[in-house]
Parts: C-alpha cells; sequence; structure tokens
C-alpha cells in the first residue's frame, strides 16, 4: 500500500468519524464528535470550571477548535467523494 493509499485511507476514516449522528428530542439529528474529541471539550470545559482559564478564552479556543475540524471534515469529504467517483 503507498503513503498516497494509506493517507486517503486514514482520510476516509476521519469521515466516517465525522458522520455519527445522534437524534435529540426537539434538536433533530445532532453530530456526535469522535471520543477524543469530547474528552478534549470537557478538558477545556474543567480547566473553565477550575478558573484556570477564563470563560471567554474557553470559548474562543473551543471555536477555533470547531471550525478547524470543520474545514478538515469538508476536506475529507471532497476527498472521499472523488475516490467514489475514481
Amino acid at each position: 500500500m503507498s503513503a498516497f493509499t494509506r493517507e486517503l485511507s486514514g482520510t476516509h476514516e476521519t469521515l466516517r468519524a465525522f458522520t455519527r449522528r445522534v437524534d435529540v428530542p426537539l434538536l433533530g439529528q445532532v453530530a456526535v464528535p469522535p471520543p477524543d474529541k469530547i474528552a478534549y471539550y470537557a478538558g477545556i470545559g474543567v480547566l473553565t470550571a477550575l478558573q484556570v482559564i477564563e470563560w471567554p478564552l474557553a470559548l474562543v479556543i473551543t471555536a477555533g477548535h470547531l471550525l478547524a475540524d470543520q474545514h478538515l471534515s469538508g476536506l475529507a469529504k471532497g476527498v472521499g467523494e472523488a475516490l467514489e467517483t475514481a
């Protein structure tokens, strides 16, 4: 398996990790992040609750992290679709 194929395979797994959804009453389907992302967000929450970092900083860090994940997920989706058509 070439390095390129291995990279695309990893990207496909990343896309699959972000497509898990749960039905939540009143909200509909909600995307569930992978367990490592949930742990990251919980860690930010704990640091904020213990006042190690202030809540505006925690909000900015979390928003930046979410935006970066969405961008990478979009790239993975584009590569996955290109592979399906090839």
